[in-house]
């Protein structure tokens, strides 16, 4: 069993016209290749219900403003209001200690 390993894009691209070149035949992709089975069969089967777009990989990408829903950009805002919350909060909290040691030298 060969284990799988990471590719990119065209890679992805050209196994799977490979795998499907010659009818299907996922072991013998997955000699030439050297990638797992399981990877070969998913890629076909992405290829085939959604074409060239479902073999790129999305993951650790955000998504552009205007792909955003509504609730998506509302989640967004939040969270980039709790950081500043948070944010301030650290601050306030260094400035007090900082005073206090001013406090205590005197």
């Amino acid at each position: 069993m060969t284990k799988g390993r990471t590719t990119t894009w065209e890679e992805r691209m050209d196994i799977v016209t490979y795998c499907l070149s010659q009818d299907r035949n996922y072991h013998k992709t997955v000699e030439k290749y050297h990638v797992s089975y399981q990877q070969v069969y998913g890629w076909v089967k992405k290829y085939d219900t959604s074409g060239e777009d479902a073999l790129r990989d999305g993951r650790g990408r955000t998504k552009a403003p205007e792909e955003l829903t509504e609730a998506d950009q509302q989640k967004l805002a939040m969270k980039k209001l709790e950081y500043e919350n948070e944010r301030l909060r650290a601050e306030n909290a260094f400035l007090k200690k900082l005073q206090e040691l001013q406090r205590r030298r005197r």
